[in-house]
């Protein structure tokens, strides 16, 4: 927009600026488009002014006219704050946190049922990709952290045990008639004090499991996943609710595979993290690789060429767009990062892609394959004269962490989702609110309660059903209205509505009772009342309607009358399709 500057007589003035008009005493007047109290700054054009709050406008009034012709200006509303995971965490009863143990969360069991969930998820997935789980120790000696190379180059950020040495009573001495009798020495090996490190991740325990068994070129690739607890000892002031902490969870995976395979792994690998992120609302993320550096690397030139191509090429065949990172790979391998952003715009590093050529050769990994110096090089040969020659050949290592710190994630989805999870993740999926408060209608929403959950206890010892719901049960004695804004704050997913109507309803034998269903907190609507129509046809989503300029929004009446086995076959579908 551009200014304007007007010079002409008040009369022409007072025309072109009523109603009100503007009053003054033989006084020739300068108008212009935009003014300001003080003395008036010029501008060419508005594109330097920043946009100013209407709340703090004033209003002059001539003559000491204290009327108020305008329309009072209503202050806008403010924006709301971005969502804060520790906040959420807070008001949902999730996790929280203790000065006794710094860095160290304390997971309450709504909180414990989202990562239980996450990482139910994941397994689920892991058949489908090839993955094993393994159980790993928390703790190992010096010694391999030695041979890893993590003491000397990541000792600062792990946690370290000193082991006292040995104290053992004195023995009682016992006569024995038979010298083989004489009861032997206890030797103890480990009797010197000697150091321990918490692990701040897994890989050295895979390659111990690999290392643990001959294998041949046939076994590869084999793929570990691993769950067990990590620890990095984090500095205070960095420590910050679910995302920067000292104790936490990773989806850890460690591939061991034949050079030549490398690019189909990487390629499974950006697969898995495809459907994982989607699943999860997360489509718009960004693949980052990071190449090799300009000194302090090791392997050979044409390793690691051989490996950025067979990234790029991975890259590439995934159909996601993603930019190049020059020198920021680890001094062992090349590396694909996702990025994701967080409700301020913050970007965080989540799943990781790593190709290693240090570990497995610290560790004299090794597998038997014919014509070995092509094996190694990625070229297997048919050959049959080539393949007589039998030898030993160095696997590639790839660690993969599709979520990273599951801890970290968490707090990603909980901003993400502003706190309303999807059903299926959902620690709140499910309530049961009552009419009224008589007996018989509180009886009949406990029982069905054990319904909807599936896990009703009639004939004991029975197993419970391995698919189950979380669904509570609201009977106070508050209005109905009060107990829906109640549950909507506490973001249920569905709420079910219960009376006297839905009682007699039920009388008829054969007949299933039905129930009132609000299914508007669910994140994706769209698919959601898919899966209703579905279920029952004819069935409409709540729509909103304009009914112009300046007045309200009327909202249709969002509930759905469900039966109460269409009620159990739509949560099913809302978990079996992660929604």
């Amino acid at each position: 927009m551009r200014f304007a500057r007007l010079l002409q007589p008040k009369q022409k003035s007072q025309s072109a600026w009523t109603p009100p008009p503007i009053t003054a005493k033989g006084l020739s007047l300068t108008a212009r488009r935009s003014c300001s109290c003080g003395a008036p700054v010029y501008f060419s054009a508005t594109g330097p002014l920043r946009a100013q709050d209407k709340s703090k406008r004033k209003i002059a009034f001539g003559r000491g006219q204290t009327g108020n012709r305008h329309e009072k200006v209503k202050p806008p509303a403010e924006l709301d704050p971005a969502p804060d995971h520790r906040t959420i965490g807070t008001a949902q009863s999730l996790f929280t946190t203790h000065t006794s143990s710094p860095g160290a969360p304390f997971f309450q069991p709504d909180g414990t049922h989202i990562f239980n969930k996450l990482t139910a998820f994941l397994r689920a997935q892991y058949p489908a990709f090839g993955f094993r789980e393994v159980l790993t120790p928390t703790m190992y000696k010096q010694s391999l952290w030695e041979q890893s190379g993590h003491w000397a180059n990541y000792k600062d950020d792990m946690f370290t045990v000193t082991r006292s040495s040995s104290h053992k009573p004195e023995a009682v001495p016992v006569e024995f008639s038979d010298e083989r009798m004489q009861p032997k020495k206890y030797v103890d090996e480990d009797t010197e004090p000697e150091e321990f490190g918490l692990k701040p991740m897994n890989c050295p325990g895979h390659c111990i499991l690999f290392q643990s068994q001959r294998r041949s070129y046939r076994d590869l690739p084999i793929r570990y996943a691993d769950f067990s607890p990590l620890h990095r000892n984090e500095i205070s002031g960095a420590l910050s609710g679910l995302t920067r902490v000292r104790r936490f969870h990773q989806d850890d995976g460690h591939i061991f595979c034949r050079p030549s395979q490398v690019k189909s792994e990487i390629s499974k690998s950006l697969d898995f993290v495809r459907l994982v992120y989607q699943t999860l609302g997360f489509q718009d993320y960004a693949l980052v690789l990071s190449t090799r550096p300009k000194k302090d690397y090791i392997g050979t030139l044409d390793e690691w060429n051989r490996a950025e191509d067979q990234l790029k090429e991975a890259l590439d065949a995934s159909k996601t767009l993603w930019s190049t990172n020059p020198g920021d790979g680890a001094f062992y391998g090349p590396k694909i990062d996702v990025i994701v952003r967080d409700s301020d715009g913050k970007k965080h590093q989540t799943a990781t892609i790593q190709l290693d050529f240090q570990l497995p050769k610290r560790f004299l990994l090794g597998y038997e394959a014919p014509a070995p110096e092509l094996e190694a090089k990625g070229e297997p040969t048919t050959n049959s004269v080539s393949r007589q020659t039998m030898g030993t050949v160095t696997p590639v290592m790839i660690h993969r962490a599709v979520l990273g710190s599951l801890e970290r994630f968490m707090a990603l989805l909980l901003e993400h989702h502003n706190g309303q999870l999807p059903f299926w993740l959902s620690p709140r999926q499910v309530i049961i609110l009552t009419v009224t408060d008589n007996s018989p209608v509180i009886k009949f929403a406990k029982n069905l309660k054990d319904s909807l959950s599936n896990t009703a206890l009639t004939n004991l010892p029975k197993q419970i059903h391995c698919r189950t719901y979380t669904v509570d049960v609201d009977d106070s004695g508050d209005s109905i209205s009060q107990k829906i804004v109640r549950a909507k704050n506490k973001k249920y997913n569905m709420i079910c509505v219960v009376g006297e109507r839905n009682i007699a309803g039920a009388k008829k034998e054969g007949e299933w009772p039905t129930l009132d269903v609000d299914v508007t907190a669910q994140p994706n609507q769209r698919k959601t009342w898919d899966a209703i129509e579905k279920i029952r046809p004819g069935s409409q989503a709540p729509v909103q309607k304009d009914r112009g300029v300046g007045s309200n929004f009327r909202k249709m009446s969002p509930g759905v009358r469900l039966r109460v086995d269409q009620c159990k076959k739509l949560m099913r579908t809302l978990t079996e399709e992660y929604l």
